[in-house]
This record gives C-alpha cells, structure tokens and sequence, in this order.
C-alpha cells in the first residue's frame, strides 16, 4: 500500500506552504505601490483644476492689472471646470495675488472627505494627497514622504 501512495503525483504540503507564502510577500510589496498609484491618479484631476483656476487668475490679472474683485467663484465659471470636478472637490484661493490654491476633497470623491491638494505659487509645486502624502494601509492615517 505504501509503495501506491510513492507512485501518486501531486505536491507536498510543504511544497504548497512555499507557493503561498512567496505569494503573501508579493502582494504585501505590491499593494502599497497599487494604493499610491491610484491616489496619484485620483489627485490629477485637482491638479489638472487647479492648473486651470491659476491660468485663469493670470489672465484676470494681465487684464485687469489686479485680482482684488475676482473670487474663486468667478474664477471656477470662467474656468468651466467639469461637473465630476466640481462634484468631487472644492477650491478656495488664500493671498491676493493668489499665493496657494486648494482643492478639498468632497464626500462624493471616491477617496473620501477633506483630502487636500494644494499649489504654491511661490514654490511652483503641488503638494498634499497623491503628490507627497499618502494613506497608510495600517492605520488608515496619512503618512508624508520624508525624501
């Protein structure tokens, strides 16, 4: 009888144990780079915004030689952002010239609530969710890039 059992093709429990576990290491490499990929993305479509709100403060400017009477509210009509962007985020404008412009994620964004991205007119750079600060898979808090 033993010498049947010998002769039986298959794999070994240890044999299976092995393939799992080398499995487990991948994914446990594989979905924190997944999660920030689609953070990145989710995050474009503030930046692309507000990339469009800033040009049009230009161009408010250059005109009008001043921005004192332009509200983010005039500068989002002149802009006709997307319904899907004006659903998901909201944009506030501090300094005048503006000097930062945020988008806030609204409770209708995939993501969550009152994630933040934000431009620094005197950095020239985007900084906040998907571009410098990502969730935690952990604990579920943002975590920042110390690079």
């Amino acid at each position: 009888m033993l010498s049947i059992l010998k002769k039986q093709k298959g794999f070994t429990l240890i044999e299976i144990l092995v393939v799992v576990i080398i499995v487990a290491i991948l994914a446990a490499l594989a979905v924190p780079r997944y999660l920030r990929y689609v953070e990145k993305s989710r995050s474009t479509e503030a930046q692309t915004a507000i990339s469009a709100i800033r040009k049009t403060y230009d161009v408010y400017m250059q005109t009008n030689g001043s921005t004192n009477d332009f509200t983010i509210e005039k500068a989002m009509k002149e802009t006709k952002l997307g319904e899907s962007t004006i659903k998901n985020w909201k944009f506030d404008v501090t300094g005048n010239p503006p000097k930062k412009i945020i988008a806030t994620s609204t409770e209708d964004f995939p993501g969550g609530a009152d994630k933040q991205v934000w431009y620094d007119v005197d950095e020239a750079k985007f900084h906040g969710y998907g571009v410098d600060q990502w969730t935690d898979p952990t604990t579920g808090g943002l975590e920042s890039d110390t690079e």
